[in-house]
């Protein structure tokens, strides 16, 4: 047990080439905790705590004594506790290079290559880079790859970041056609521009880049050399206030410590046990780390196998695989292939860098990698103890926990036997993830079978599944029932209906997707049969059956080989263009010339400073919130006695202690008397430190009274009649007369999930009260500071003039930080006045995921009217959107959602229908495009429909019913369409979109499992707020008499350059460099009323009024330069102020007119608009419905580009991001109306693997137009909605599969497209068999909750593998139903809460907009109507069972509203609606039910059902 009195060993290690020596270390601080703290080195940011983002990668160097060799490492400094840093040295971003010193050669390309958006991620990309040159300093394209896979961006898609990359690669590689260096696009730019000189594809000179220089770098201390080689103490001892780290020295040492303390885990990477403690509340009052000792790295091969030592990291285990597979013949190399394969997308290379092999296998998570990969190689465990030495097998014993296979409490994992394969033996593993890298799996598998020599008889089988049970299930029955028989088609048949009914997966299932994983199953199995038929074929081994069984082997065509293809990770290429500017444009004047960001340098360095980052203040306390958890109740008390008698705690905030208002009466700051939601802010608690604050949440005592109805779906908003605003409805033409004279009339239903807006930054905001007149500073990380302003005055009853708000810059916001901050900082504000104190409150990653609320979730359904020619008559859409408890932004996002429906299309006769549906859950609200992006899916899958029914290609309807000439919006808004004509042209001649078709029509005939499509989709996005008050700015420019210019503006920097491009305009008006200006920070002590950084309006708006003080400053100073036209700046400067000339203007801009009429249904709401298209190409796996993004085309009309490297950066990063949104992040739930995925672990936000392996961007060549700043346009959103061009095309490919599947349509389309959806809409004979299998056995209709994780039982010890998630809820039985298709992801935001996590639950309530909120009534029931199915026809039959296809559907997600029946992009029908309670079931990512463990002892037991 911990003992404080006792002295710790003192602790010493290097940071940045400086000693640190600490003498009382507790062992529950992290290394970044330390270095943020205590170093005040805030360039290794705090974005998540868990380790799954990378913003705080530093590199770890190690001196290993045995092999004489320095290893640098780049790792998670959130995860690694501070105590295991002994003799080791760190480097942060700080030490790499500064701005005010030398910057280092990572640091200035990816500054200069525009790798920098926002900022926060860009440390942590930086020391990702290094680490990998320091090992590599001319490193491969893969490597380069590899290294920033756990790395995470949310603002630039990635691209700049490996172009800045690339840069360092020893070859690297360009367009095969011209060969490195070179693109075949490059003079087909110039030629599809009419040979035109005045086009670029540079945004930044590479020759300019200083080289790199290895020798300069940071050596390796030559005191922790001599630690190294001669340490001076064996054991380390460490005592913190709860818990006590003990590092042995020799293993003697660590086996006498495990035989005293049986029940302490053993740390050696803490990528396990570390998150456990920090989010579930695991607790372990002795702690064991083994790390430093040689003997558990011993590696040893001899000719029968490798042994290798249970703490080497998996990242080592990956170079040792790789090197015995270089040096061994291949048939002795199966299982070390199957396992390098796995290592090669297991988690991130921090992660692999940081957890130990032996932490994987004890841990047994059901979602494991490697076990069920050795389990079926044979691979033995060797245990040590006192007592001596023994060896036990990593079978299926071992692997569910039984005691007579498992290690006994005083016993630790010494190290892994794993035996050469023979010759006549086959292994091989797969597995299905929501995205191909640092994703855990759905469900993977090891097979291996073994031969009679010579033969195609089967003499050892065997076969182990992991994610689907509490750990990794063996199907050991199924596998001796096959013993003896042929490797043939009956064997594959008799395999799949044995494994189906041996690995039982019921309802109830962990982590859902039953149908999915069943499916997967059998189809990894089928992957299986035909490697090792092909292989056996190779050997020409003559088959058994081969001349009657022919027409039930589909692998011997070599049409179905393609099944055997794995997509591979490779570096993105891809070209941006852009137009020149005039050749007589002065060299100074930057407007439209591809200046990098003003902070670029700075966020490189880690030297921008963040909300977070600002030094603490003198008697500063930190915040933490209390929420609900209960999703619809009365507060019956709030006891926060225990909580005020904790140490460190000062106060707790609750609704009586706001001076002035609370909220609203609609939404509240702090709850009184009800809660609408799970996670609304009930009340705060104030402590000494960030840590005791939290803890004391945990203590706070709420009783509640649940009341009734409980809603959190659309359907069920309907049902109810619960809506947050009136109906918005545009109509025009003569609809029902149109529909009666059509040739053909489709409906159809469209559901789209929500979004996380998931900005790297949480939400943090640090109030400081002024001594006197009650003045307050607030720092915030918001989008609209005026907005906090007014809050907080409202809420402390003061004069806003008392109130000052500071923005410096912003960790990206995305809508997300526009309405919210406000929420978080009138708070803090209530706990700095009641206290006197200045207040910091910072979310973690979890909490802020929770509490925020995202992009609204939508249900439409249509009706398409068209004739056989595919021109579309008439168009009906209704529309509704899950806004949450309060109103928030919904009314706003309804209205623009239907202004936007209609996009690029003229359609004569629409009728447009939206309303905002309340439900209990935290209110959703404002995300990058504002309805756009939902809305137009709708209108573009009317599009695929109609071009399904009338046997066209979808490019030919949407250019059939395009506008094409000078014409108004339903809106009555006149416009016109030019630059979306040249935008639609362009991409089709860019992308040689007709050629691409016919090949993909090619491909398609020749290949059965893969499937490729392509799609091309236009747009019409509206900029702006649709209001005049909306569009107003101000700006302050000051003059000072050196001749150095200040300028101040209403915008926020977000990431999107916005001070940049101020900056650009100004000196464009003074005609002076950019060199001589700066902008400081936005203050509403300087601009004041500004209006909210949003709708890609900020740099017009904000541009205009830098110009008009610009221009007033210069026409005050033309006397001046007139009399002395010789002069320099500093001169004129210097006079004017001598002749008392003002050099300080304020700028303003009254705005662009903008107004609506709903009553009349017209108006002039948008200023302008962009027009855009992108074309996209992909290939999907019909096996296991994953795919790969193989080309994009974007050409976007940016008019005139104030910056074309920032307006391409908005473009790749608005679209990546709206990329995820359609493919990979999914919202999971619970039927409580709990969020689960709350980490980067559960929510798949695109990596840099997911950026299209061909990205090309095109800025349509400039027209002038008087409207905007020089003519440019508003990027920042618009980008969004061309990510579906990847989601039309997955669904094209799915439509293919479909069609030789002879499968029915359907016109229902779930977004995001998943695997999941993806491979149940491509059926087959094995989404038959497992519909067909588990039909038997899933109950129907129950819902049952999550098992929570497992405590640690005795001497369970850290995994040491990417963290245990919490545990799924079990899957609604009534998914089994076979109508109902594929339960439905992500289609909403839930209320959250801390469940099991061992911490209460964090939300806030939001801000009122403008509208009201209708009271809820009940009215009648709304149902779909039961489902057809559609024909199965996969090669070897499966029979002539009709299943429905699914492209979504079903009951996973809180919102599948309206029909929760199957879905299909081309595919499956809708069944019939279940019981209101089966429809909120939902699940996290599969994660394990047993408890975590480690290197040693007994780990506790996985429990099944």
């Amino acid at each position: 047990m911990p003992c404080p009195s006792q002295s710790s060993d003192e602790l010493v290690f290097f940071v940045n080439g400086r000693k640190v020596t600490e003498k009382n270390v507790d062992p529950e601080v992290t290394l970044l905790a330390f270095l943020r703290k205590n170093l005040r080195l805030t360039g290794t940011k705090y974005a998540c705590g868990t380790g799954g983002c990378g913003a705080c990668t530093v590199m770890v160097s190690q001196h290993d004594p045995v092999s004489k060799k320095t290893r640098h490492v780049s790792v998670m400094a959130c995860l690694v506790p501070l105590c295991s840093l002994h003799g080791a040295a760190v480097t942060t971003v700080e030490g790499v290079g500064s701005v005010s010193t030398r910057l280092h050669p990572v640091q200035e390309r990816i500054a200069k290559s525009h790798g920098t958006q926002c900022g926060f991620c860009t440390p942590g990309m930086v020391m990702s880079m290094y680490t990998l040159l320091r090992n590599h300093p001319q490193p491969s394209e893969e490597q380069l790859m590899e290294a920033l896979g756990g790395n995470l961006c949310r603002c630039t898609g990635y691209w700049p970041i490996l172009e800045s990359g690339r840069t360092f690669c020893l070859e690297p590689n360009g367009c095969q056609q011209k060969g490195p260096g070179k693109c075949c696009l490059d003079q087909k730019e110039d030629d599809s521009l009419g040979g035109k000189n005045d086009i670029c594809t540079e945004l930044f000179v590479k020759e300019e880049f200083r080289p790199l220089d290895p020798t300069q770098e940071l050596i390796f201390p030559p005191e922790l050399l001599r630690m190294a080689e001669n340490p001076e103490k064996q054991t380390l001892t460490f005592y913190g206030e709860r818990i006590t780290w003990i590092t042995p020295g020799t293993l003697q040492d660590l086996l006498a410590l495990k035989a005293k303390y049986p029940e302490a885990p053993l740390v050696s990477g803490n990528t396990s046990l570390g998150p456990a403690m920090k989010s579930q509340g695991h607790f372990h009052p002795i702690l064991l780390s083994p790390a430093g000792i040689p003997d558990l790295r011993m590696v040893t091969k001899n000719s029968d196998g490798l042994t290798i030592g249970a703490c080497c990291s998996l990242a080592q285990v990956k170079d040792i695989l790789a090197e015995s597979i270089s040096e061994l013949p291949e048939e002795k190399t199966q299982t070390y292939q199957a396992l390098l394969k796995h290592l090669q997308s297991l988690a991130g290379q921090q992660i692999r860098n940081m957890a130990s092999l032996g932490g994987h296998i004890i841990s047994r998570y059901c979602y494991s990698d490697l076990n069920p990969i050795l389990s079926v190689g044979n691979a033995t465990l060797n245990l040590l103890s006192e007592e001596g030495t023994r060896q036990i097998p990593l079978n299926r014993h071992f692997l569910a926990g039984l005691a007579s296979a498992d290690l006994k409490p005083e016993e630790i994992l010494g190290s892994v036997y794993i035996p050469h394969s023979q010759k006549w033996e086959f292994v091989s593993a797969f597995r299905q993830a929501q995205c191909c890298q640092n994703a855990l799996p759905d469900v993977n598998v090891g097979m291996r079978v073994r031969f009679r020599e010579g033969t195609d008889t089967i003499e050892d089988l065997s076969v182990a599944y992991g994610g689907v049970g509490p750990t990794t299930i063996s199907a050991h029955e199924s596998c001796q029932q096959l013993l003896g028989r042929h490797w043939n088609a009956l064997m594959l048949d008799e395999a799949c209906r044995r494994l189906l009914d041996e690995v039982s997966l019921p309802g109830s299932a962990p982590g859902g997707k039953v149908e999915f994983k069943r499916t997967l199953m059998v189809s990894f199995l089928f992957k299986f049969y035909l490697e090792v038929l092909q292989e056996l074929k190779k050997r020409k081994i003559k088959l058994s059956s081969e001349s009657t069984d022919s027409q039930r082997r589909p692998g011997i065509e070599a049409r179905f080989l393609s099944a055997l293809e794995d997509f591979q990770v490779t570096l993105p290429q891809g070209v941006q263009t852009y137009q020149r500017v005039n050749p007589r444009q002065p060299l100074q004047d930057p407007v439209g010339r591809p200046i990098m960001h003003l902070s670029g340098l700075k966020h490189a360095t880690g030297e921008a400073v963040f909300c977070d980052d600002i030094p603490r203040v003198d008697k500063e306390l930190f915040m933490a919130l209390v929420t609900s958890t209960r999703a619809h109740a009365k507060i019956i008390s709030i006891d926060s006695s225990e909580v005020l008698a904790l140490p460190g705690v000062v106060d707790v905030i609750t609704a009586e202690d706001i001076p002035g208002t609370n909220g609203d009466e609609e939404d509240k700051l702090l709850a009184v008397d009800e809660v609408l939601c799970v996670g609304q802010i009930i009340c705060a608690v104030v402590a000494d430190t960030d840590v005791q604050a939290k803890r004391a949440t945990e203590k706070m005592k709420i009783t509640y009274e649940d009341l009734n109805p409980v809603i959190f779906t659309i359907e069920d908003a309907i049902k109810h009649n619960s809506f947050l605003c009136p109906e918005k409805k545009l109509e025009q033409g003569n609809v029902e007369e149109a529909f009666e004279n059509v040739d053909q009339i489709v409906e159809g239903e469209v559901h789209v999930g929500g979004q996380e807006h998931f900005y790297m930054e949480t939400q943090r905001v640090l109030v400081i009260p002024k001594t006197e007149d009650k003045e307050l500073d607030m720092y915030v990380s918001t989008q609209d500071p005026a907005h906090v302003q007014k809050t907080v005055s409202s809420t402390l009853n003061i004069p806003s003039n008392k109130i000052t708000c500071h923005v410096k810059r912003v960790g990206g916001g995305f809508g997300g930080k526009v309405g919210k901050p406000a929420v978080f900082g009138a708070i803090a504000a209530v706990g700095a006045v009641k206290t006197g104190r200045p207040v910091r409150l910072v979310l973690d990653r979890e909490d802020d995921m929770l509490v925020t609320g995202g992009r609204h979730p939508l249900f439409g359904k249509y009706k398409v009217g068209f004739m056989n020619s595919g021109r579309i008559k008439a168009l009906d859409i209704e529309c509704y959107v899950n806004g949450g408890c309060t109103l928030d932004d919904s009314e706003l996002v309804t209205e623009f959602l239907i202004l936007k429906l209609e996009n690029a299309y003229k359609i004569r006769n629409l009728r447009f229908r939206g309303r905002a549906c309340m439900t209990n859950l935290p209110s959703n609200t404002a995300f990058r495009g504002f309805g756009f992006p939902q809305g137009a899916l709708i209108t573009e899958s009317c599009i695929t429909a109609v071009a399904a029914r009338c046997g066209l290609p979808p490019e030919k309807i949407r250019e059939k019913n395009m506008y094409k000439t000078v014409d108004k919006t339903i809106y009555k808004q006149a416009f016109s369409p030019e630059p979306l004509i040249r935008c639609w042209n362009q991409c089709l001649d860019q992308s040689s979109f007709h050629i691409r078709r016919s090949e993909v029509e090619e491909f398609n005939r020749k290949s059965y499992w893969k499937k490729r499509g392509i799609a091309i989709v236009p747009m019409k996005f509206s900029v702006g707020f649709a209001a005049t008050s909306y569009h107003q700015a101000a700006a302050l420019v000051h003059i000072y008499t050196d001749g150095s210019v200040l300028v101040a503006h209403g915008g926020n920097e977000l990431g999107q350059g916005i001070h940049t491009k101020m900056l650009q305009v100004a000196s464009r008006e003074l005609k002076i460099p950019m060199s001589h200006m700066h902008i400081c920070e936005t203050s509403t002590a300087v601009v004041p009323n500004t209006i909210a950084t949003a709708a890609s309006i900020g740099s017009d708006v904000n541009g205009r009024a830098v110009q008009n003080a610009c221009q007033i400053l210069l026409k005050r100073l033309e006397p001046v330069i007139k009399k002395n036209p010789e002069g320099t700046w500093k001169d004129w400067i210097e006079t004017a102020f001598e002749q008392r000339i003002s050099l300080s203007a304020t700028g303003y801009f009254r705005g662009y007119k903008a107004f609506m009429d709903w009553e009349k249904q017209e108006g002039d709401p948008f200023p302008y608009y962009v027009y855009g298209a992108a074309c996209s190409e992909v290939e999907i796996d019909c096996l296991t419905g994953a795919h790969k993004k193989i080309r994009t085309d974007i050409v976007m009309d940016a008019c005139c580009s104030l910056n074309p490297a920032i307006d391409v950066g908005q473009i790749e990063g608005a679209f990546i991001q709206g990329m995820g949104l359609y493919t990979t992040e999914e919202l999971h739930y619970s039927p409580e109306g709990v969020l689960y995925s709350r980490s980067p672990e559960e929510y798949k936000i695109p990596t840099v693997t997911e950026v299209p392996e061909q990205f090309n961007v095109a800025l349509l060549p400039s027209f002038q137009t008087p409207l905007t700043i020089y003519s440019s346009k508003g990027l920042g959103e618009s980008g969004m909605f061309l990510g579906s061009s990847v989601f039309f095309a997955i669904a094209d490919a799915v439509a293919a599969a479909r069609r030789e599947r002879d499968l029915a349509e359907d016109f229902t389309v779930h977004s995001p497209a998943t695997p999941e959806r993806v491979r149940m809409a491509c059926a087959d004979r094995f989404t038959d068999m497992a519909w067909r299998q588990a039909g038997v056995r899933l109950a129907l209709g129950a819902l049952c909750t999550a098992d929570g994780p497992r405590r640690p039982g005795p001497g369970s010890q850290d995994g040491d593998t990417p963290r245990p998630k919490q545990s799924p809820p079990a899957a609604p039985a009534s998914q089994a139903r076979r109508p109902a298709g594929p339960r439905t992801p992500g289609m909403e935001r839930t209320g959250p809460t801390r469940a099991r996590r061992g911490a209460a639950c964090r939300c806030h309530p939001r801000r009122e907009r403008r509208g009201r909120r209708v009271r809820r009534g009940r009215s009648g029931e709304r149902g779909a109507g039961p489902g057809e199915g559609g024909g199965v026809g996969a090669p070897g039959g499966g029979g002539g069972r009709r299943v429905a296809a699914r492209f979504g559907g079903g009951l996973r997600g809180l919102d599948s509203p309206v029909s929760r029946g199957a879905a299909a992009l081309a595919g499956g029908a809708g069944g019939r609606a279940g019981p209101r309670g089966a429809g909120v079931a939902a699940r996290p990512p599969p994660t394990p039910v047993c408890a975590p463990a480690g290197l040693g002892n007994k780990a506790a037991a996985a429990s099944v059902g």
